[in-house]
Formats: structure tokens, C-alpha cells, sequence
């Protein structure tokens, strides 16, 4: 193994490759202590403790620290830890890691995402919004049965009412063009065209 770059990163980082190919990030203290200098080999015993080592150790440290200013999904850290330079194989052995104390919960943080959104985000926006986060469609489906269950059809028109509250919005009132811009406006949120429309309906009738 050629160690064919070793190229700067930060004041005390650098990324190496090896016979062409990314391999690793290494402190500049390391590329002293472990010999590794540009064109010479890398020892194979000096290259399984790195990876199989070092980096796996720091990498399970990294992830237990970014936890403790803040909620990741599995996916949201992963993708944290190989953009810090870690492989993809090192990076999931930090996700096991940390999950396997509890630290990381992809359903808890759905359960926590839906109740702290439910007020204000409609069912599809906080699923597409947990989906970009990494969440699958099936935790979701599971958390909003568990926190929302059976009010879900509720919950929904309840927030269409106080979305139409909140921008003064008087069906009596509105004309024809009115009604379309505000069923066009709660559709992009994420409400159904049938709650959008049993909401307004209501609203009608209740004239």
C-alpha cells in the first residue's frame, strides 16, 4: 500500500490516499507517529490498527459528542460522520455503537417530531419532512399511529380551521377565486383536497 497523497484539510487534519483512493482522516501527530509519508508504503499492520482502531474509536467518540448538543436520526449522523472523513464501515460501527446504549432512536425520534409538529404541519408535510431526515415510511406510519391513532381525520381539519383562522379567511365573505387560492394555498401545506373541502363545507353550512 502506496500512501499516494497527503493533502491538508485543516490546520490539524489531512486526507491520505493510498494507491490513488481515499483511505482516511488523520491528526497530523499521526502521520509522525505511524511513519506515513507521501509515496512510501503503509505498513499492513500500521493500516488495520488505523482502521480497525484508532478511527473506529474516534469515530464512536465523534458521534456520542454530536448527540449531546442535539437529536440525529441514523441517517442524519452517518452521513455527519462521513463528511467528517470517516468510512462508510466505520461510521455505521459508530451507529451501532451509540444505538446500542439507546443514544440514537430513529422511532423515538419520530414519536418526538410528530407530537412537537402535529399542531402546526399537516401528516404528509411532517412525513416528508422525516423522510429527508432519514426516517422510512414505515416508522412513520408506526409513530403517528402511536401518538395520533384514530384522531388523525380530526386533527386535520382542526388544523385546516385554525390555519384559515389565523389569515382572517371568511368563506361567506370570499369569492369564488378566494376559496380556490385558499384550497390551493392548504394543499401545498400538505392537507387533503377531502379535508380541505369537508372544512369549508362545514364552514358553509354553519352560516
Amino acid at each position: 500500500m502506496i500512501v499516494t497523497d497527503i493533502r491538508e484539510v485543516s490546520r490539524s487534519k489531512v486526507k491520505i490516499e493510498i494507491d490513488s483512493e481515499f483511505a482516511f482522516v488523520l491528526y497530523k501527530g499521526e502521520l509522525r507517529m505511524y511513519g506515513i509519508r507521501q509515496g512510501e508504503e503503509l505498513s499492513e499492520t500500521g493500516y488495520h490498527e488505523l482502521t480497525e482502531q484508532v478511527l473506529p474509536k474516534r469515530a464512536k467518540m465523534r458521534a456520542m459528542n454530536l448527540l449531546k448538543s442535539r437529536s440525529y436520526t441514523s441517517c442524519q449522523l452517518k452521513n455527519k460522520l462521513i463528511m467528517g472523513g470517516y468510512s462508510e464501515q466505520i461510521a455505521q460501527e459508530a451507529i451501532d455503537y451509540v444505538a446500542s446504549f439507546g443514544y440514537i432512536d430513529d422511532e423515538q425520534y419520530a414519536r418526538d417530531f410528530i407530537a412537537y409538529n402535529m399542531e402546526q404541519k399537516s401528516r404528509q408535510r411532517i412525513m416528508t419532512d422525516l423522510m429527508k431526515k432519514g426516517i422510512s415510511k414505515e416508522i412513520f406510519q408506526r409513530a403517528w399511529e402511536e401518538i395520533v391513532g384514530e384522531d388523525s381525520g380530526e386533527l386535520e381539519r382542526e388544523q385546516i380551521r385554525s390555519l384559515i383562522a389565523k389569515k382572517n379567511f371568511s368563506v361567506q365573505d370570499a369569492s369564488s377565486a378566494d376559496i380556490q387560492r385558499m384550497m390551493g394555498f392548504l394543499f401545498r401545506r400538505g392537507f387533503s383536497i377531502d379535508a380541505i373541502r369537508n372544512v369549508l363545507l362545514l364552514d358553509i353550512t354553519s352560516i
